[in-house]
């Protein structure tokens, strides 16, 4: 058994060490906010944050996270994240969306960080985290919109 905490929820799992942790989260959690999209840690739909740092869960085995606390796009939650959903609903961000829970969480690690972030930062933060629709100057533009609110 595999234990560890999601979303402030204690959680064990009878699986192999070497299970990718998107996996556990999908299909033995039943979390499905965290998306699949490449399965090599290239677009980062996966994105989680391990111990409160960004991680493409594709690519990390959940022995790895024994006794760690995982949080989720349906997990997260604060300022900074509810700041980012106001955005991008006003901004229309997502396009067709498939993408944008990996991009939450890599933008809420990003603004929690860097509650004022220029173009260059934001772009050198979100690098990895894929859009196939090509939104990025929306997500920027989001990004941004999020630090007004934030009153950074």
């Amino acid at each position: 058994m595999i234990s560890f905490t999601v979303n402030g929820k204690p959680h064990s799992v009878d699986v192999p060490g070497d299970t990718p942790l998107l996996w556990v989260l999908r299909d033995h959690l039943r979390l499905t906010g965290t998306k699949f999209g490449c399965g090599e840690s290239f677009c980062g739909a996966c994105t989680v944050h391990i111990d409160g740092k960004p991680a493409k869960s594709c690519s990390v085995e959940v022995g790895k996270v024994a006794g760690k606390s995982v949080t989720t796009i349906e997990g997260i939650a604060g300022p900074v994240i509810e700041a980012l959903r106001a955005a991008w609903s006003e901004l229309d961000v997502p396009q067709c969306g498939y993408c944008h829970s990996g991009q939450l969480m890599r933008a809420a690690d990003l603004l929690a960080h860097n509650p004022r972030p220029d173009d260059e930062q934001i772009d050198a933060a979100m690098n990895g985290n894929l859009c196939r629709c090509a939104t990025y100057q929306r997500i920027r533009d989001g990004i941004h919109a999020a630090a007004r609110r934030l009153g950074a």
